[in-house]
């Protein structure tokens, strides 16, 4: 460890600082009073993050494997992603009081909600990297700070459900060749909840304990939601509303988007007896672009990820031929809302692949739309 420099390390603050994104916007806001500031965090995430992408590029980089296992016990890396959850914290709270007891237009209102429900978006993602490991910490991390955006449940289905079901038509967090991003979401988000219920429910049954009780993981994060939201109601009142739900299910978008395109098409072979082939790092669509990465805890260095759940961030690798999306997670975001434009240059890539080479058997695919791609692309 002691030859090995890590040339990343600092830039991953990166990581905890992005979730403020919002903050600089809304305070020249309150300085200048023009709407035009709350659109400052969607300049940063939308515009301003891919073009820095497209400017940086690729690192494809890796560090040597004789110095992973020091490198993941280095305690600065996980105490970065502990500091996130204060931030996160701060930043919902920061922009409920704001819209409480500021007066705003409604398009203020609906701006700043927007905002912060990016920002919870990103929380997801952070309680995504905490729910993978195994110390009671940092699990418990997770499901607070999943707590903000009202997504207790994404820890039990992710790791539970996704995780076993990745690239695989059973898949609700897959998308299917053919498949809008908006037919995508109304799939996907209540599938997610309705399969981590399920997933628990068995649990705490094989356990000889009932669904309701407080050994429910879903009831631990939502309690803290319920805390949460229902106080700013209290303290605020109906202004709160459009804030919670605006907030919420913006948050929810942001999931959802990089749900869509870290699978889209992809599929695992199903075996003789039954069941799917091992995940392999080629059912995931890779980005290694550096800006993306640093702001998402390389959260795009997505297919060693699923190869490898438990492995911390700073040690995600990255492998030769993998499926590799042709942008950044937020620059694939803009693309994915233009459906027409998403599949003009997706669909070509994925049929491309060499593990695909063409053959529609081997891609996760739209039933009801699969003859007329076989015919498009014949």
């Amino acid at each position: 460890m002691k030859t090995y420099k890590d040339n990343k390390k600092w830039l991953w603050l990166l990581s905890v600082l992005y979730p403020t994104v919002g903050i600089p916007g809304l305070w020249m806001h309150y300085l200048t009073e023009n709407t035009l500031w709350l659109l400052y965090p969607f300049v940063i995430t939308y515009i301003f993050t891919p073009f820095l992408d497209t400017y940086f590029g690729e690192d494809n980089s890796n560090h040597p494997d004789e110095v992973q296992s020091d490198l993941e016990k280095i305690p600065y890396y996980k105490i970065l992603t502990y500091i996130a959850v204060p931030i996160h914290i701060f930043v919902f709270f920061i922009s409920a009081f704001y819209i409480g007891l500021i007066p705003l237009s409604l398009l203020e209102i609906l701006l700043i909600s927007a905002s912060a429900g990016l920002v919870s978006g990103i929380a997801i993602n952070t309680g995504h990297e905490l729910g993978h490991k195994k110390t009671k910490i940092e699990r418990s991390l997770a499901k607070i700070v999943l707590s903000i955006p009202a997504y207790g449940h994404f820890t039990i289905e992710h790791n539970r459900g996704h995780h076993s079901n990745v690239s695989t038509p059973e898949d609700a967090a897959s998308a299917k060749m053919g498949e809008n991003i908006y037919e995508f979401a109304l799939r996907e988000m209540p599938e997610s909840f309705k399969n981590a219920i399920s997933i628990e429910k068995k649990r705490l049954h094989r356990l000889g304990k009932s669904f309701w009780c407080f050994d429910n993981e879903l009831m631990q994060s939502f309690s803290l939601t319920l805390i949460f939201q229902v106080g700013l109601l209290i303290s605020f009142g109906l202004v709160m509303v459009p804030f919670l739900l605006v907030h919420n299910l913006f948050a929810w978008w942001q999931l959802t988007s990089a749900n869509y395109i870290e699978h889209y098409g992809l599929l695992r072979e199903k075996l003789s007896n039954g069941r799917y082939e091992l995940c392999k790092p080629y059912h995931s669509w890779n980005s290694n672009y550096l800006v993306g990465n640093l702001h998402l805890f390389n959260l795009q260095r997505h297919s060693d990820h699923h190869a490898n759940p438990g492995r911390r961030y700073q040690v995600l690798r990255n492998f030769d031929d993998l499926p590799s999306l042709p942008s950044g997670y937020l620059g694939c975001y803009l693309l994915a809302y233009f459906p027409w434009l998403w599949f003009r240059i997706m669909d070509k890539k994925l049929l491309s692949l060499r593990h695909i080479n063409g053959d529609f058997n081997k891609i996760n695919i739209h039933p009801k739309k699969k003859n007329k791609l076989i015919r498009k692309y014949a």
